[in-house]
């Protein structure tokens, strides 16, 4: 059986969490390919809304195996609050959360690096959330890293100050040292609390539930515009978020990936700092960021906001080959009138459906089409052919040009707020 892939096609904040929730039912396995706990997938359902960081958005369905990829980072201090946060709502994770024993380990001092090399950027500053992920990952391609399997180690703490020692040592150099003892003490804790859970060989594990037919979905975090290499360097993640990713981040073989679905907002957003070809700088950007309540999950900053940008989706859906699109908060449009959306880029006065490969330098400026809004709510709408003739043409336009059925629309947070269109 083939694994399908879900990740989101723009900046990240597409709305990944709810998707996942809503698919689940489909799958046997939800496995988390790569990031930590920089991303926030909200889910929202029967009067809940829970936001997971690092645990697969599966975890709500009882039926479901949850794995945390060797892809990840994973900090063992937020993963302990995640599973201690489940309890409330009765989530029984024994047998149905595993843990990649390759998943690399964020330290308490990986937080500082971060923020030390953050603050050294001055103005440059990437936008960091500032949990420890880019430090982790760089720990882990200069083969230093800590991996989640070296706490079963009897010499763990010796590895732990050793990797700690050369962290203090950068701090220093940036004049950067901080006391961290305190969190030190709750990581410890935390390991002997991840030593409790069920550490796994998942390249292993994953591919026999592949063999044996099971259905997997593997869930990506933050967006394809935000990948490592493909991204809008350097304002990146330090990850690679594309379909790509899922490969490396699982243990699986590029023969073995399926569909991939891609998720994409109505229109955009994005967290931080780094380029924005439609980004709305007036009231219509702070219209949209308080009617689509667009604040992170995770850090609680206000999200930039800006029209469709669709040289950039046919970028993502091309280096992901996306097979089927949801299109998230639809609704957030309504009222907004008219639409617009980017079609093409003016580079140095030529025209051009291709994204620069240097956003921050190139001289380009967003080609613009407008489209009739809808001045009705559509969030109590159920089926497709409901909707009003001006979300038809929305909806059509993008796929004509991106080539991609639009086969899930999302018209609110809450998981019954879906509407399906060919889609089984």
């Amino acid at each position: 059986m083939a694994v399908d892939v879900l990740l989101g096609l723009q900046w990240g904040d597409e709305g990944k969490g709810k998707i996942v929730d809503v698919l689940a039912p489909k799958y046997d396995v939800i496995a988390r390919f790569q990031g930590g706990p920089n991303a926030g997938h909200t889910l929202e359902f029967d009067g809940i809304k829970h936001v997971l960081h690092q645990i697969p958005s599966g975890i709500f369905h009882s039926s479901i195996i949850n794995i945390i990829g060797n892809g990840v980072v994973l900090d063992p201090i937020i993963f302990k609050k995640e599973v201690e946060a489940l309890s409330k709502y009765n989530v029984d994770i024994n047998g149905r959360l595993f843990i990649s024993k390759k998943a690399s380990l964020i330290l308490p001092s990986h937080s500082q690096l971060d923020a030390a090399y953050e603050s050294s950027k001055g103005e440059k500053k990437i936008g960091s959330t500032l949990k420890g992920i880019g430090p982790t990952y760089q720990d882990k391609v200069a083969r230093l890293g800590l991996r989640v399997g070296d706490i079963l180690s009897p010499d763990f703490k010796a590895k732990y100050n050793a990797l700690k020692e050369q962290h203090l040592k950068i701090l220093e150099f940036y004049n950067y040292v901080h006391d961290f003892s305190e969190k030190e003490d709750a990581f410890f804790k935390a390991i002997d609390f991840l030593k409790d859970c069920q550490l796994i060989d998942s390249e292993y594990v994953i591919n026999k539930h592949i063999s044996s037919g099971a259905k997997i979905l593997a869930e990506g975090a933050q967006g394809s515009l935000l990948d490592i290499d493909f991204g809008s360097y350097p304002f990146v993640t330090s990850s690679n978020t594309t379909a790509a990713g899922a490969c490396t981040g699982l243990g699986i073989a590029p023969g073995n990936i399926g569909e991939v679905y891609g998720i994409f907002k109505a229109y955009c957003t994005r967290v931080g700092s780094g380029p924005f070809p439609t980004e709305l700088l007036e009231e219509t950007g702070e219209r949209l960021r308080q009617v689509g309540h667009e604040f992170g999950a995770t850090t609680g900053r206000p999200r930039r906001c800006g029209w469709l940008d669709l040289p950039a989706l046919k970028y993502a859906i091309m280096i992901n080959k996306v097979t089927s699109l949801f299109m998230m908060k639809g609704d957030v449009l309504t009222d907004f009138n008219p639409l617009k959306i980017c079609t093409s880029y003016s580079v140095d006065g030529k025209p051009t459906d291709e994204l620069p490969h240097d956003l921050i330098n190139s001289n380009y400026s967003p080609v613009f089409s407008d489209f009739s809004g809808w001045n009705v709510p559509i969030n109590k709408i159920k089926t497709y052919d409901a909707f009003p003739k001006e979300v038809h043409q929305y909806i059509s336009f993008i796929e004509k040009e991106v080539n991609v059925p639009i086969n899930l629309i999302s018209t609110g947070p809450d998981r019954s707020e879906t509407v399906l269109k060919d889609f089984k």
